[in-house]
């Protein structure tokens, strides 16, 4: 779980896969804050990271000052893996925590954008 809950981040600029994208990444002044606090998967004195679980009371965002929609999905089961050379085969675990946000926040340099971003 720890790792498919940390392990990606993926900002989008303005317009889905348009100029936006570009331009979110040309200007690190106008990316968001992320919230305070977090998880820590790791263990205590490990990385912070900036998300909580889902659940009923927790924060869904990941941005601070974020005005807007939240779209959230918790996603697990089970899958089988088999190694090719052998032909064996397990069952194997998945949890994958699915997030966008849509909507207005304060970026790294204090003025309101907007913006759509995603998590997984």
């Amino acid at each position: 779980m720890a790792g498919g809950t940390a392990a990606t981040g993926l900002a989008l600029g303005s317009t889905v896969l348009g100029p936006g994208l570009s331009r979110a990444w040309a200007s690190n002044s106008t990316l968001p804050l992320p919230i305070k606090g977090g998880i820590q998967p790791f263990g205590p004195g490990s990385e912070v990271f900036h998300v909580f679980l889902p659940g009923q009371g927790n924060e869904p965002s990941t941005i601070r000052n974020f005005h807007g929609f939240v779209g959230l999905a918790n996603v697990s089961g089970t899958g089988t893996g088999t190694k090719k050379k052998t032909g064996e085969s397990k069952e194997l675990v998945f949890d994958a925590d699915c997030r966008f946000m849509q909507g207005t926040y304060v970026g790294r340099d204090r003025l309101v954008h907007t913006g759509t971003f995603g998590f997984i």
